[in-house]
C-alpha cells in the first residue's frame, strides 16, 4: 500500500501517541486528531520531540463536522479514539456507545465521503471474551462481557458492514493487551509499578487469576503500520499479540523481582469485575500477522517491563498511586 497523507485519531493517548511518533519517523505527512480543549493540549504528544513535525487538529470524534474536516485529504486513517476503561463502562455505558460506536460511524462515513483508500479501525481482544479455545485466532466468537467490549464489537461490525456495503477499504486491527510508557493508571502494570515506586509494599489490586497476552506498545504500533502497509488484509480482522500468557498474580511477582522489592497483595472489592464480566483468559494466535506481514515482536515481556519501570520512575508525578482510577 502507498501511504502518504495520514490521519491518526486519539493521537494524544497511550497507543496513539506512540503510533504518531512512529509514522512521523517514517516520513509520512501526519495529521493528529485531538479532543478539543481550551488549552490546545495534545496529551502525551505535548512534549514529544516530534510535536512540530505533524499537523494538530482539535475536534470531537462524536462530532461529524469536525471528523469530516479532519479526514479530508487523507489517504490513510488510523482510528484509535475511544473510551477504553472497562470499570467506567459499568458506570456510564451510554458514553461508550456515543464515543466508540457513534465515533466510529463518523470516521466510516467521513472516510467513505472522502474516498479514503486505507482505513484502520482499532479493536481489542476484549471482544473475544474469555477464551473458548486457545490460542485465540480471528475466527473466535465475539462475546460482549462488558459494556466496553460490547461497544467495540458494535464498532467492528459496523466497520465491516461498510466494507461489504460500500466497498470501504477497512482493516480491523485487534491488539491484545498492550503496555508500556504512557499507559493509564487504570491498567494493572502501571498500577503495580506506581504503587511500588511510591513506597507501598502492600498492593491494592483486583482479581489475580486471569491471564493476559502482553505486548510492548512499541511492538504494537509497528503492527499497526505493517497492517496498514499490507494490500491483502482489507475487510479482515488481524490480531496483534505475543502468543504467550501470564496470570496477573505471576505478573505482579515478575514486576516485584525486576524492582527488587518484596510485596503482598490485598484484593479490593471495588477493583474486581463482576463474575460474568471478567475475561478469565486471553492468549493470542498471531499466525496471521506473522505470515501476512513482516511484523514480529522485538521486545520480550521482561524487556518491556524494565523499560516501563524506568519511564515511570521519571514520570511518577503524573500518576496518583494512592487512588483507584476507573
Amino acid at each position: 500500500m502507498k501511504i502518504n497523507k495520514v490521519l491518526v485519531t486519539g493521537a494524544g493517548g497511550f497507543i496513539g501517541s506512540h503510533l504518531t511518533e512512529l509514522l512521523v519517523s517514517k516520513g509520512y505527512d501526519v495529521r493528529a486528531f485531538f479532543r478539543y480543549n481550551s488549552r490546545s493540549n495534545m496529551g502525551w504528544l505535548e512534549n514529544s520531540p516530534v510535536k512540530r513535525n505533524f499537523e494538530p487538529y482539535f475536534g470531537d470524534i462524536r462530532d461529524y463536522d469536525s471528523v469530516m474536516k479532519a479526514v479530508a485529504g487523507s489517504d490513510t486513517v488510523f482510528h484509535l479514539a475511544a473510551l477504553i476503561g472497562i470499570p467506567y463502562s459499568y458506570e456510564s455505558p451510554i458514553a461508550y456507545i456515543k464515543t466508540n460506536i457513534e465515533g466510529t460511524y463518523n470516521i466510516l462515513e467521513a472516510s467513505k465521503n472522502s474516498s479514503v483508500s486505507n482505513l484502520m479501525i482499532t479493536s481489542t481482544s476484549e471482544t473475544y471474551g474469555s477464551a473458548q479455545y486457545v490460542p485465540i485466532d480471528e475466527k473466535h466468537p465475539l462475546v460482549g462481557q462488558s459494556p466496553y467490549s460490547a461497544s467495540k464489537i458494535g464498532a467492528d461490525q459496523l466497520a465491516l458492514s461498510y466494507c461489504r456495503s460500500f466497498e470501504l477499504p477497512v482493516k480491523i486491527v485487534r491488539p491484545f493487551n498492550t503496555f508500556g510508557p504512557r499507559q493509564s493508571a487504570r491498567a494493572v502494570i502501571p498500577t503495580v509499578i506506581t504503587q511500588l515506586l511510591s513506597g507501598k509494599t502492600e498492593l491494592n489490586l483486583g482479581n489475580l487469576t486471569p491471564t493476559r497476552d502482553l505486548t510492548l506498545v512499541l511492538d504494537t504500533v509497528r503492527g499497526f503500520h505493517e497492517i496498514a502497509a499490507s494490500d491483502k488484509l482489507f475487510g479482515e480482522v488481524t490480531n496483534i499479540g505475543m502468543k504467550t500468557e501470564i496470570s496477573i498474580g505471576d505478573l505482579v511477582k515478575k514486576i516485584a523481582e525486576i524492582m527488587k522489592v518484596e510485596v503482598t497483595v490485598k484484593s479490593e472489592e471495588e477493583r474486581i469485575r463482576p463474575d460474568k464480566s471478567e475475561v478469565e483468559r486471553l492468549l493470542c494466535d498471531n499466525t496471521k500477522i506473522m505470515t501476512m506481514t513482516d511484523w514480529k515482536p522485538e521486545n520480550t515481556l521482561d524487556d518491556g517491563l524494565k523499560l516501563t519501570v524506568e519511564w515511570l520512575k521519571k514520570n511518577l508525578d503524573q500518576y496518583k498511586p494512592d487512588r483507584y482510577n476507573i
